[in-house]
């Protein structure tokens, strides 16, 4: 992939390719799925894959980056952010662990960061769709518990990167340098109460 934008062709089978790459990189990693495997699993030849994705990190780039806004959109649908300003803060501290220490979350970063020197294209946009969206949820969500009087927040956007970085407390490090593949409920609830008690003794409005 050349060191700038690509835009994906849209097109009938767009949506089913991608669907196919997903399961493979899932299954084989990165390294492992081979272009015919993927066409095989979506179901087109592989001229039609060609003709949307030019080549396998460009594809993975585009999955990676439509399962980073599906797990966003998740968590919108799923977690009530009327509900008291630690109960939403939990709930998004589950989502955000449960996405760091998954399979594929795992995958994406390792191979986004391994690539992104010769390819800067590609950490750019992992960033874009990662890093970033996370931010920008946090903040519109921390301008609804400001309004009631939940949180008192002058920089927004540095609270939602260390609100990111306390989810990541003892277990993205050990990630990381290959120290732990898989964490029990236990080490990721103790992260998650973690996180939100040091959020809410920062920002936390006392009654």
């Amino acid at each position: 992939m050349p060191d700038g934008a690509v835009v994906a062709k849209k097109g009938r089978k767009f949506d089913q390719v991608l669907e196919g790459a997903r399961q493979v990189f899932l299954s084989d990693g990165f390294e492992g799925a081979s272009v015919d495997d993927i066409a095989r699993a979506a179901g087109v030849s592989k001229a039609t894959l060609y003709s949307y994705f030019p080549d396998k990190r460009f594809l993975f780039m585009q999955v990676a980056k439509t399962e980073c806004c599906r797990q966003a959109d998740t968590a919108l649908e799923t977690i009530d952010t009327t509900a008291p300003v630690q109960k939403v803060l939990h709930d998004i501290a589950c989502q955000m662990v449960d996405f760091i220490t998954s399979d594929f979350g795992k995958r994406i970063f390792r191979i986004c960061v391994g690539e992104s020197d010769r390819f800067s294209e590609l950490g750019r946009e992992f960033y874009e769709s990662g890093p970033l969206l996370v931010r920008d949820r946090l903040v519109a969500y921390f301008d609804q518990a400001i309004a009631r009087g939940e949180l008192q927040i002058d920089d927004r956007e540095l609270a939602a990167d260390q609100f990111n970085e306390l989810c990541k407390a003892d277990l993205f490090p050990r990630l990381v340098f290959n120290m732990a593949d898989t964490f029990t409920d236990a080490e990721k609830t103790r992260v998650v109460n973690g996180a939100v008690d040091m959020f809410m003794a920062r920002y936390g409005v006392r009654t």
